[in-house]
Protein backbone atom coordinates (compact mmCIF):
# COMPACT_ATOMS: atom_id res chain seq x y z
CA UNK A 1 0.00 0.00 0.00
CA UNK A 2 1.76 3.48 -0.88
CA UNK A 3 2.40 5.37 1.64
CA UNK A 4 0.17 8.94 1.71
CA UNK A 5 0.77 12.31 3.55
CA UNK A 6 3.63 12.72 5.73
CA UNK A 7 4.35 9.30 5.22
CA UNK A 8 5.34 9.99 1.70
CA UNK A 9 8.54 10.54 0.59
CA UNK A 10 11.93 9.13 0.14
CA UNK A 11 13.15 6.97 -2.91
CA UNK A 12 11.44 3.85 -1.35
CA UNK A 13 8.18 5.10 -0.85
CA UNK A 14 5.58 2.72 -2.03
CA UNK A 15 7.83 -0.13 -1.34
CA UNK A 16 6.28 -2.19 1.70
CA UNK A 17 8.71 -4.57 4.09
CA UNK A 18 7.92 -7.19 6.44
CA UNK A 19 10.86 -7.25 9.04
CA UNK A 20 10.90 -10.74 10.93
CA UNK A 21 14.35 -9.85 12.37
CA UNK A 22 15.00 -9.12 15.99
CA UNK A 23 18.22 -7.73 17.57
CA UNK A 24 20.80 -5.74 15.25
CA UNK A 25 21.80 -7.11 12.00
CA UNK A 26 17.99 -7.55 10.55
CA UNK A 27 16.68 -4.61 12.13
CA UNK A 28 19.29 -2.09 11.25
CA UNK A 29 19.17 -3.55 7.56
CA UNK A 30 15.43 -2.60 7.58
CA UNK A 31 15.81 0.70 9.21
CA UNK A 32 18.35 1.52 6.24
CA UNK A 33 15.41 1.05 4.06
CA UNK A 34 12.91 2.64 6.32
CA UNK A 35 15.22 5.75 6.59
CA UNK A 36 14.60 5.79 2.37
CA UNK A 37 11.22 5.62 2.99
CA UNK A 38 10.30 2.38 2.77
CA UNK A 39 6.78 1.21 4.86
CA UNK A 40 8.98 -1.22 7.37
CA UNK A 41 6.32 -3.43 9.59
CA UNK A 42 7.98 -4.51 11.75
CA UNK A 43 6.53 -8.13 13.35
CA UNK A 44 7.70 -8.96 16.76
CA UNK A 45 6.58 -11.94 19.27
CA UNK A 46 4.71 -11.24 22.45
CA UNK A 47 8.46 -10.97 24.20
CA UNK A 48 9.37 -8.53 21.26
CA UNK A 49 12.47 -8.30 19.81
CA UNK A 50 15.33 -9.08 22.39
CA UNK A 51 17.44 -5.94 22.66
CA UNK A 52 14.13 -4.13 23.74
CA UNK A 53 15.63 -4.92 27.06
CA UNK A 54 19.32 -3.85 26.60
CA UNK A 55 19.17 -0.80 29.42
CA UNK A 56 19.63 2.43 29.75
CA UNK A 57 16.22 3.12 28.89
CA UNK A 58 13.27 5.13 30.37
CA UNK A 59 10.41 2.37 29.88
CA UNK A 60 10.60 -1.33 29.78
CA UNK A 61 10.98 -2.30 26.35
CA UNK A 62 12.47 0.51 24.91
CA UNK A 63 16.24 0.00 25.46
CA UNK A 64 19.16 2.71 23.74
CA UNK A 65 20.29 0.14 21.16
CA UNK A 66 16.53 -0.72 20.53
CA UNK A 67 15.32 3.06 19.49
CA UNK A 68 19.07 3.34 17.28
CA UNK A 69 18.03 0.39 14.76
CA UNK A 70 14.18 0.71 14.48
CA UNK A 71 12.48 3.85 13.57
CA UNK A 72 11.01 4.58 10.81
CA UNK A 73 9.13 1.08 11.40
CA UNK A 74 5.40 0.08 12.83
CA UNK A 75 5.49 -2.66 15.37
CA UNK A 76 3.08 -5.27 15.13
CA UNK A 77 2.78 -8.10 17.54
CA UNK A 78 1.39 -11.70 16.29
CA UNK A 79 1.97 -15.27 17.60
CA UNK A 80 2.80 -17.13 14.29
CA UNK A 81 2.52 -20.79 15.91
CA UNK A 82 -0.97 -19.32 16.52
CA UNK A 83 -3.20 -20.30 13.07
CA UNK A 84 -4.88 -16.70 12.58
CA UNK A 85 -1.31 -14.85 13.62
CA UNK A 86 0.02 -16.57 10.92
CA UNK A 87 -3.00 -16.10 8.96
CA UNK A 88 -2.81 -12.29 9.34
CA UNK A 89 0.90 -12.31 8.25
CA UNK A 90 0.03 -14.20 5.28
CA UNK A 91 -2.37 -11.52 4.30
CA UNK A 92 0.35 -9.07 5.04
CA UNK A 93 2.21 -10.69 2.51
CA UNK A 94 0.22 -9.88 -0.16
CA UNK A 95 0.68 -6.68 0.45
CA UNK A 96 5.04 -6.81 0.95
CA UNK A 97 7.39 -5.97 -1.10
CA UNK A 98 10.21 -7.39 0.66
CA UNK A 99 10.06 -10.24 3.36
CA UNK A 100 13.28 -9.96 5.71
CA UNK A 101 14.14 -12.54 8.36
CA UNK A 102 17.27 -13.61 10.17
CA UNK A 103 15.68 -17.04 11.79
CA UNK A 104 17.15 -19.58 10.76
CA UNK A 105 16.23 -21.46 7.78
CA UNK A 106 15.22 -24.25 9.69
CA UNK A 107 12.69 -22.22 12.72
CA UNK A 108 11.19 -20.43 8.94
CA UNK A 109 10.24 -24.07 7.76
CA UNK A 110 8.62 -24.89 10.93
CA UNK A 111 6.30 -22.06 10.47
CA UNK A 112 5.38 -23.05 6.92
CA UNK A 113 7.19 -19.59 5.91
CA UNK A 114 9.11 -20.91 2.85
CA UNK A 115 10.13 -19.16 -0.36
CA UNK A 116 7.92 -21.92 -2.15
CA UNK A 117 4.46 -20.75 -0.29
CA UNK A 118 5.08 -17.34 0.04
CA UNK A 119 5.88 -16.54 -3.77
CA UNK A 120 2.98 -18.77 -4.84
CA UNK A 121 0.87 -16.19 -2.50
CA UNK A 122 2.92 -13.29 -3.95
CA UNK A 123 5.21 -13.59 -7.16
CA UNK A 124 6.62 -10.47 -6.87
CA UNK A 125 7.90 -10.76 -3.16
CA UNK A 126 11.35 -10.28 -3.02
CA UNK A 127 12.44 -13.02 0.39
CA UNK A 128 15.37 -11.86 2.04
CA UNK A 129 17.02 -14.22 4.85
CA UNK A 130 19.96 -12.93 6.81
CA UNK A 131 21.57 -15.36 9.48
CA UNK A 132 25.20 -16.78 9.85
CA UNK A 133 26.23 -19.35 7.47
CA UNK A 134 25.28 -20.27 3.96
CA UNK A 135 22.94 -22.85 3.70
CA UNK A 136 24.86 -24.61 0.74
CA UNK A 137 27.79 -25.71 3.10
CA UNK A 138 28.46 -27.51 6.32
CA UNK A 139 28.17 -24.62 8.77
CA UNK A 140 24.18 -24.53 7.59
CA UNK A 141 21.70 -24.31 10.32
CA UNK A 142 24.89 -23.21 13.21
CA UNK A 143 24.09 -20.50 15.64
CA UNK A 144 25.85 -17.01 14.94
CA UNK A 145 26.38 -13.90 16.47
CA UNK A 146 28.36 -11.34 15.93
CA UNK A 147 31.58 -12.10 18.59
CA UNK A 148 31.13 -15.78 16.51
CA UNK A 149 31.33 -14.87 13.25
CA UNK A 150 34.39 -12.10 13.90
CA UNK A 151 36.08 -15.30 15.26
CA UNK A 152 35.54 -17.40 12.63
CA UNK A 153 36.67 -14.45 9.91
CA UNK A 154 40.24 -14.01 11.86
CA UNK A 155 39.55 -10.78 13.06
CA UNK A 156 40.69 -11.46 16.39
CA UNK A 157 43.73 -12.95 15.06
CA UNK A 158 44.76 -10.18 13.40
CA UNK A 159 43.84 -8.04 16.23
CA UNK A 160 46.46 -9.93 18.05
CA UNK A 161 49.12 -9.89 15.06
CA UNK A 162 48.65 -6.08 14.63
CA UNK A 163 48.75 -5.53 18.66
CA UNK A 164 51.92 -8.46 19.74
CA UNK A 165 48.60 -9.06 22.65
CA UNK A 166 46.09 -11.34 22.87
CA UNK A 167 43.62 -11.91 20.14
CA UNK A 168 40.22 -9.82 21.26
CA UNK A 169 37.10 -8.56 18.86
CA UNK A 170 36.53 -5.41 17.77
CA UNK A 171 34.31 -3.54 20.15
CA UNK A 172 31.48 -2.86 17.72
CA UNK A 173 29.21 -5.67 16.25
CA UNK A 174 30.88 -5.16 13.00
CA UNK A 175 29.75 -8.10 11.26
CA UNK A 176 25.83 -7.37 12.07
CA UNK A 177 26.06 -4.36 11.09
CA UNK A 178 28.40 -5.10 8.03
CA UNK A 179 25.91 -7.95 7.06
CA UNK A 180 22.72 -5.47 7.29
CA UNK A 181 24.26 -3.17 5.00
CA UNK A 182 24.90 -5.67 2.56
CA UNK A 183 21.73 -7.28 3.39
CA UNK A 184 19.86 -3.87 2.27
CA UNK A 185 22.21 -3.78 -0.89
CA UNK A 186 20.93 -6.82 -1.76
CA UNK A 187 17.58 -6.22 -1.45
CA UNK A 188 17.55 -3.26 -3.33
CA UNK A 189 19.20 -5.33 -6.07
CA UNK A 190 16.25 -7.56 -6.11
CA UNK A 191 13.87 -4.85 -6.48
CA UNK A 192 15.43 -3.57 -9.28
CA UNK A 193 15.82 -6.90 -11.40
CA UNK A 194 12.32 -6.88 -10.36
CA UNK A 195 11.52 -3.97 -12.19
CA UNK A 196 12.90 -5.30 -15.14
CA UNK A 197 11.38 -9.33 -14.98
CA UNK A 198 7.81 -8.56 -12.81
CA UNK A 199 9.26 -11.38 -10.43
CA UNK A 200 10.87 -11.15 -6.45
CA UNK A 201 13.47 -13.89 -5.84
CA UNK A 202 14.99 -15.77 -3.14
CA UNK A 203 18.22 -14.11 -1.16
CA UNK A 204 20.50 -15.36 1.08
CA UNK A 205 22.85 -13.00 2.77
CA UNK A 206 25.07 -15.06 5.53
CA UNK A 207 27.32 -13.42 7.87
CA UNK A 208 30.42 -15.83 7.68
CA UNK A 209 30.61 -15.46 3.65
CA UNK A 210 30.27 -11.06 3.66
CA UNK A 211 32.92 -11.10 6.49
CA UNK A 212 35.09 -13.46 4.49
CA UNK A 213 35.05 -11.54 1.98
CA UNK A 214 36.15 -8.47 3.65
CA UNK A 215 38.89 -10.26 5.60
CA UNK A 216 40.28 -12.15 2.64
CA UNK A 217 40.44 -9.55 0.45
CA UNK A 218 42.34 -7.54 2.61
CA UNK A 219 44.48 -9.48 4.08
CA UNK A 220 45.04 -13.12 1.40
CA UNK A 221 47.86 -10.98 0.21
CA UNK A 222 50.60 -13.69 -0.99
CA UNK A 223 48.51 -16.93 -0.43
CA UNK A 224 46.12 -14.65 -3.72
CA UNK A 225 48.75 -16.33 -6.48
CA UNK A 226 48.68 -19.53 -7.48
CA UNK A 227 51.73 -20.70 -6.02
CA UNK A 228 51.64 -18.08 -3.75
CA UNK A 229 53.55 -15.17 -3.72
CA UNK A 230 54.22 -14.49 0.11
CA UNK A 231 52.41 -15.20 3.32
CA UNK A 232 48.76 -13.52 4.11
CA UNK A 233 48.25 -10.04 5.85
CA UNK A 234 48.72 -6.54 4.19
CA UNK A 235 51.07 -5.38 5.94
CA UNK A 236 49.94 -1.26 6.67
CA UNK A 237 47.12 -2.89 8.70
CA UNK A 238 49.30 -4.96 10.92
CA UNK A 239 52.09 -3.25 11.77
CA UNK A 240 52.14 -1.88 15.62
CA UNK A 241 53.29 1.66 14.86
CA UNK A 242 49.88 2.11 13.04
CA UNK A 243 47.52 4.09 15.92
CA UNK A 244 47.06 7.34 16.71
CA UNK A 245 50.30 9.08 16.96
CA UNK A 246 50.55 10.71 20.40
CA UNK A 247 51.11 14.75 20.18
CA UNK A 248 52.00 17.07 23.91
CA UNK A 249 48.39 17.05 24.67
CA UNK A 250 46.76 14.35 22.90
CA UNK A 251 46.53 12.08 20.14
CA UNK A 252 46.35 13.15 16.30
CA UNK A 253 45.31 10.72 13.55
CA UNK A 254 47.86 11.16 10.50
CA UNK A 255 47.97 9.30 6.87
CA UNK A 256 50.51 9.97 4.65
CA UNK A 257 49.93 8.50 1.65
CA UNK A 258 50.35 9.28 -1.80
CA UNK A 259 54.27 10.54 -3.00
CA UNK A 260 52.64 14.12 -2.50
CA UNK A 261 51.60 13.84 1.13
CA UNK A 262 54.68 11.87 2.16
CA UNK A 263 56.99 14.90 0.44
CA UNK A 264 55.17 17.43 2.08
CA UNK A 265 55.29 15.60 5.50
CA UNK A 266 59.08 15.36 5.29
CA UNK A 267 59.38 19.24 4.92
CA UNK A 268 57.13 19.86 7.39
CA UNK A 269 59.47 17.74 9.89
CA UNK A 270 62.63 19.36 8.79
CA UNK A 271 64.21 16.52 6.40
CA UNK A 272 63.17 16.79 2.87
CA UNK A 273 66.15 14.99 1.83
CA UNK A 274 64.46 11.54 3.33
CA UNK A 275 62.22 11.12 0.06
CA UNK A 276 64.72 11.15 -2.60
CA UNK A 277 67.65 9.64 -0.59
CA UNK A 278 65.62 6.75 1.17
CA UNK A 279 64.60 3.70 -0.87
CA UNK A 280 62.21 3.01 1.82
CA UNK A 281 59.77 5.81 0.21
CA UNK A 282 60.83 5.31 -2.99
CA UNK A 283 57.18 3.41 -4.06
CA UNK A 284 53.90 2.56 -2.27
CA UNK A 285 54.96 -0.95 -2.47
CA UNK A 286 58.26 0.13 -0.57
CA UNK A 287 56.29 2.52 2.06
CA UNK A 288 53.98 -0.18 2.46
CA UNK A 289 56.77 -3.20 3.35
CA UNK A 290 58.74 -0.45 5.45
CA UNK A 291 55.25 1.03 6.72
CA UNK A 292 56.23 0.27 10.80
CA UNK A 293 59.59 1.74 10.55
CA UNK A 294 58.06 5.00 8.49
CA UNK A 295 55.20 5.36 11.02
CA UNK A 296 57.34 5.52 13.87
CA UNK A 297 59.11 8.39 12.14
CA UNK A 298 55.71 10.12 12.18
CA UNK A 299 55.40 9.07 15.98
CA UNK A 300 58.46 10.88 16.78
CA UNK A 301 57.65 14.05 14.82
CA UNK A 302 54.12 14.32 16.12
CA UNK A 303 55.30 14.30 19.48
CA UNK A 304 57.18 17.56 19.41
CA UNK A 305 54.06 19.42 19.30
CA UNK A 306 50.24 20.07 20.56
CA UNK A 307 47.45 18.63 18.31
CA UNK A 308 46.06 22.01 17.09
CA UNK A 309 49.77 23.19 16.28
CA UNK A 310 49.98 20.15 13.93
CA UNK A 311 46.65 20.29 12.40
CA UNK A 312 47.33 23.86 11.38
CA UNK A 313 50.33 22.89 9.55
CA UNK A 314 48.93 19.18 8.21
CA UNK A 315 46.03 20.84 6.79
CA UNK A 316 47.92 23.96 5.18
CA UNK A 317 50.14 21.33 3.44
CA UNK A 318 46.74 19.29 2.60
CA UNK A 319 48.33 15.72 4.61
CA UNK A 320 44.55 13.62 5.67
CA UNK A 321 44.98 14.02 9.06
CA UNK A 322 41.94 14.54 11.96
CA UNK A 323 41.74 14.58 16.52
CA UNK A 324 41.28 11.15 17.69
CA UNK A 325 37.38 11.65 19.24
CA UNK A 326 36.32 9.19 22.23
CA UNK A 327 32.35 8.67 21.64
CA UNK A 328 31.60 11.86 24.02
CA UNK A 329 33.73 14.10 21.67
CA UNK A 330 32.24 12.16 18.34
CA UNK A 331 28.47 13.03 20.02
CA UNK A 332 29.24 16.53 19.99
CA UNK A 333 31.51 16.84 17.25
CA UNK A 334 31.47 20.46 15.08
CA UNK A 335 30.75 18.98 11.58
CA UNK A 336 27.62 16.43 12.89
CA UNK A 337 26.53 19.02 14.78
CA UNK A 338 26.58 21.66 11.41
CA UNK A 339 24.79 19.10 9.39
CA UNK A 340 22.20 17.99 11.51
CA UNK A 341 23.52 14.23 11.49
CA UNK A 342 23.61 14.15 15.23
CA UNK A 343 20.45 16.53 16.87
CA UNK A 344 17.96 15.79 19.65
CA UNK A 345 14.48 14.59 18.71
CA UNK A 346 11.35 14.11 20.78
CA UNK A 347 9.68 10.33 21.06
CA UNK A 348 6.27 10.67 22.48
CA UNK A 349 6.75 8.01 25.09
CA UNK A 350 10.65 8.06 25.50
CA UNK A 351 11.31 12.20 25.70
CA UNK A 352 14.29 14.45 24.10
CA UNK A 353 16.88 11.51 23.07
CA UNK A 354 19.97 11.92 20.93
CA UNK A 355 19.70 9.89 17.32
CA UNK A 356 21.76 10.12 14.24
CA UNK A 357 20.38 10.20 10.96
CA UNK A 358 21.20 8.86 7.34
CA UNK A 359 24.19 9.21 5.98
CA UNK A 360 22.97 8.73 2.03
CA UNK A 361 21.69 12.06 1.26
CA UNK A 362 19.33 12.11 -1.95
CA UNK A 363 18.62 15.66 -4.00
CA UNK A 364 15.02 14.82 -5.28
CA UNK A 365 14.09 12.43 -2.82
CA UNK A 366 15.17 13.23 0.09
CA UNK A 367 15.37 10.03 2.95
CA UNK A 368 13.34 10.92 6.24
CA UNK A 369 15.20 9.53 8.51
CA UNK A 370 13.16 11.26 11.52
CA UNK A 371 9.32 10.02 9.93
CA UNK A 372 8.33 7.25 12.73
CA UNK A 373 10.23 6.47 15.78
CA UNK A 374 11.44 3.58 17.30
CA UNK A 375 7.52 1.85 18.09
CA UNK A 376 6.33 0.48 21.33
CA UNK A 377 5.68 -2.90 21.13
CA UNK A 378 2.52 -3.58 19.32
CA UNK A 379 2.00 -0.09 19.05
CA UNK A 380 0.49 -0.32 15.13
CA UNK A 381 -1.01 -3.80 15.33
CA UNK A 382 -4.81 -2.89 15.22
CA UNK A 383 -4.14 0.54 12.55
CA UNK A 384 -2.22 -2.35 10.08
CA UNK A 385 -5.19 -4.67 10.54
CA UNK A 386 -7.12 -2.04 9.82
CA UNK A 387 -5.32 -1.47 6.45
CA UNK A 388 -5.76 -5.11 5.80
CA UNK A 389 -9.65 -5.00 6.02
CA UNK A 390 -10.72 -6.17 9.52
CA UNK A 391 -13.24 -4.15 11.45
CA UNK A 392 -13.08 -3.65 15.40
CA UNK A 393 -14.83 -6.77 16.27
CA UNK A 394 -12.32 -8.97 14.01
CA UNK A 395 -9.79 -6.95 15.59
CA UNK A 396 -11.04 -8.02 18.83
CA UNK A 397 -11.40 -11.67 18.01
CA UNK A 398 -7.76 -11.70 17.18
CA UNK A 399 -6.75 -10.26 20.39
CA UNK A 400 -9.12 -12.35 22.30
CA UNK A 401 -7.24 -15.12 21.20
CA UNK A 402 -3.92 -14.28 21.29
CA UNK A 403 -3.23 -14.71 17.72
CA UNK A 404 -2.41 -10.69 17.91
CA UNK A 405 -1.08 -8.34 20.62
CA UNK A 406 -1.94 -4.78 20.41
CA UNK A 407 -0.10 -1.71 21.90
CA UNK A 408 0.67 -1.78 25.58
CA UNK A 409 0.93 1.61 27.68
CA UNK A 410 4.23 3.29 27.86
CA UNK A 411 4.56 3.39 31.80
CA UNK A 412 3.37 -0.52 31.40
CA UNK A 413 5.28 -2.30 28.92
CA UNK A 414 5.89 -6.26 28.56
CA UNK A 415 8.54 -7.37 31.88
CA UNK A 416 9.10 -10.23 29.06
CA UNK A 417 11.55 -7.73 27.36
CA UNK A 418 13.75 -6.51 30.45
Amino acid sequence: MPLTGEDAGGPLAGVRVLDLTTVLMGPYATQVLGDMGADVIKIESRAGDTVRGIGPMRHAGMGHIFLHVNRNKRSVVLDLKHPDGLGVLLDLVKTADVLVYNLRPRAMHRLGLTWERLSAINARLVFAGLYGYSERGPYAGRPAYDDLIQGATGIPSLMARASGGEPRYVPLPMADRTVGLMGANAILGAIVARARTGRGQCLEVPMFETLAQITLSDHLAGETFVPPLGPTGYPRLLVRERRPFRTLDGHLCVMPYSDAHWRRFLDLVGRPDLFEDDPRLATIDARTRHIGELYALVGEALATRTTQEWMTALDAADIPAMPMHDIDALARDEHLLATGFVREVEHPTEGRLLETGAPAQFSDTPAAPGRRPAPRLGEHSAEVLRELGYDDAGIARLAASGAVVLASNPASMSGACA
